[in-house]
């Protein structure tokens, strides 16, 4: 097996990539890095090999990314609900802001509707569509990934598409 360095310095950029694309922040996204490669040095003597370190370590990352939004979530309704109880202060609850590199000014507010719509799904369709599309791995590669078969993962990024396509205009679906 590589040392830690080797496997940091080989798959540092496509956990990145895939933490940016989950979180839409640069900053979170760094901050999950850490974490992840964190995890994986102190997971490195569980892995048994059954399936590809790369696939462990997206395993890894994308349920870490998966973790940290449900706690944003539960962070905004906390906030809610404080400021429903809380008559003296007020508290005011803002979306991330969307913080990606190589998105030209533009395009921004298209992708941010874009991007809008993707964290509405089903959290299996949105892993499938990200690694599809955004971190280009395989309908194999995904199936491993996410511990199913290649039919369920072309299904979920059917419906992903169907579910994108009722909720956006055609202009922004060239994206996907």
């Amino acid at each position: 097996m590589s040392s830690f360095r080797e496997i940091y310095e080989t798959h540092q950029h496509l956990v990145f990539n895939l933490c940016l694309n989950y979180l839409q922040n640069r900053l979170d996204a760094e901050e999950a890095a850490q974490d992840i490669f964190v995890k994986v040095h102190t997971k490195m003597g569980a892995f048994q090999e059954k399936a590809s370190l790369k696939t462990w370590i997206y395993r890894i990352s994308v349920n870490h990314c998966l973790d940290m939004l449900r706690m944003r979530k539960r962070q905004k309704r906390f906030a809610f609900l404080t400021s429903i109880f809380n008559i003296a202060g007020e508290v005011e609850i803002h979306p991330p802001d969307f913080d990606h590199p190589g998105v030209l000014l533009e395009d921004r507010e298209a992708l941010e509707r874009l991007f809008k719509q993707i964290n509405t799904l089903p959290e299996q369709q949105k892993t499938a569509l990200i690694l599809r599309y955004l971190d280009d791995l395989s309908p194999p590669e995904i199936a491993e990934v996410l511990q199913t078969s290649v039919k369920a993962v072309e299904s979920l990024l059917q419906r992903a598409k169907q579910n994108l396509g009722k909720r956006l205009p055609q202009t922004l679906l060239f994206f996907v």
